[in-house]
C-alpha cells in the first residue's frame, strides 16, 4: 500500500530538521545500506599449525602478560588496549578488522574508498619507482580483509604500509645506502616490520617492541610465520619490553617509527618513550598520529592532548609532515 504524499511530505520536513534526507535505495551502495560498526573478519582458512599456537591459554603468551604486568614502567601503562578492548580481537584472525587495524569501519573504508586510495597510492613517485604494489603481495591470511582492484588483492595493511614505507624512502632513502635499523613502537602484530623486510631486504633490519603482551605475542608468531624473525641472522627481530632497555645500545637505532600508537597513549607514556629514544641516540623518529583533528598530520592523543612539546623537549625538530 503507498505512502500517502502528505505522510511523506511530513516525515521529510521532519528528517530534514534533524539533518537528514530519504533516499531510494537502489542509489545507494550495499554499504552503504549496511554500515560496519563491530569487529569482523574473512573467516579465511587459517594455515597449519595456527590453531594450535593461536590461543589464549599460550605458555608464550602466559609468560608475557606475566612479565609485562610485573614491570613497572610508563612505557606499559595504556590507557587504551584494556582487556575488554583485546577481547574484542580473535586471536586465530588477528589481521581482521579490529582494534589493530580497522577495516571496514569508517566513511571511506569501502570498496570505492579502497580503489581511489590504491590508484591514488600507485601514483606516488616512490611507490610507482620501487613498484611496491607490485612487490607487496596480499595473501588474504589470518582474517585481513581483501578487494579485488586492477587484478590483485588489496588490503588496507598493504596500502598503508606502502604508503609509509614510502614516505621513509622519500625522505630518508631506505632504499640504498648503508643499512638502517628501524625501531617500530607500537608494532601490533608486525605488519610493517614484514612489509619492509619485503621491500628492502637488503638495507632495512627491523626492531618491533609494543606494551601489550598480546601484541609482542602476535608479532612473534606473525614474523616468524612470514620467515623474517626467529633466527640470529633474521632481519627482523621481536623484542618484549621488558627486556628493550638492554637490547639497544646507544647509536645503534637509526630510525623509530610510530604508527598510530602515541595517540592511544598517556602524555606520561609517549614522553618516557621519547626519552628512552633520546637516551638511546635514535637520529630519525617518524610518527603517524590518529586523525583525532582531521588533518591526519596533528599529532594529538585520543583525548585531544597535542603531544608535538612532547616530541620538540627530547630534541626532535619537525622536518617533514604530509597527511597519508
Amino acid at each position: 500500500m503507498p505512502i500517502p504524499a502528505f505522510l511523506k511530505r511530513r516525515l521529510d520536513a521532519a528528517l530534514a530538521r534533524r539533518g537528514f534526507e530519504r533516499i531510494a535505495s537502489r542509489l545507494v551502495y550495499p554499504w552503504q545500506r549496511a554500515p560496519v560498526d563491530l569487529p569482523s573478519h574473512s573467516g579465511a582458512p587459517l594455515p597449519a599449525g595456527a590453531e594450535e599456537a593461536l590461543r589464549a591459554d599460550h605458555p608464550r603468551l602466559q609468560e608475557l602478560t606475566r612479565a609485562y604486568r610485573e614491570l613497572d614502567s610508563p612505557l606499559a601503562r595504556d590507557p587504551v588496549w584494556t582487556p575488554e578492548l583485546l577481547a574484542t580481537a580473535d586471536l586465530r584472525q588477528f589481521r581482521g578488522d579490529n582494534p589493530y587495524v580497522f577495516q571496514l569501519r569508517g566513511r571511506n573504508l569501502n570498496e570505492l574508498g579502497y580503489a581511489v586510495s590504491y590508484y591514488c597510492a600507485g601514483r606516488i613517485a616512490e611507490v610507482e619507482r620501487l613498484q611496491l604494489l607490485d612487490r607487496l603481495e596480499e595473501d588474504g591470511l589470518f582474517g585481513v580483509h581483501t578487494f579485488s582492484i586492477d587484478g590483485r588483492r588489496v588490503s588496507r595493511d598493504l596500502l598503508d604500509s606502502a604508503l609509509e614505507l614510502a614516505f621513509l624512502e622519500r625522505h630518508l632513502g631506505i632504499s640504498h645506502g648503508p643499512v638502517r635499523t628501524i625501531l617500530d613502537i607500537g608494532a601490533g602484530y608486525g605488519r610493517l616490520a614484514h612489509r619492509g623486510v619485503t621491500a628492502f631486504p637488503e638495507t632495512t633490519r627491523w626492531l618491533c617492541a609494543d606494551a601489550i603482551p598480546t601484541s609482542t605475542f602476535l608479532c612473534e608468531y606473525y614474523l616468524g610465520f612470514r620467515g623474517v624473525a626467529g633466527r640470529p641472522d633474521s632481519p627482523a627481530r621481536v623484542v618484549p619490553l621488558h627486556e628493550l632497555e638492554p637490547a639497544i645500545a646507544p647509536g645503534t637505532v637509526d630510525i623509530a617509527v610510530n604508527i598510530h600508537s602515541f595517540s592511544e597513549c598517556s602524555p606520561a607514556a609517549i614522553d618516557a618513550w621519547l626519552a628512552l629514544l633520546a637516551g638511546k641516540q635514535v637520529g630519525h623518529l617518524m610518527i603517524v598520529p590518529n586523525a583525532i583533528a582531521g588533518d591526519g598530520v596533528t599529532m594529538l592523543t585520543n583525548a585531544g592532548v597535542d603531544f608535538t612539546r612532547i616530541v620538540l623537549r627530547h630534541g626532535y625538530r619537525h622536518v617533514a609532515s604530509e597527511p597519508k
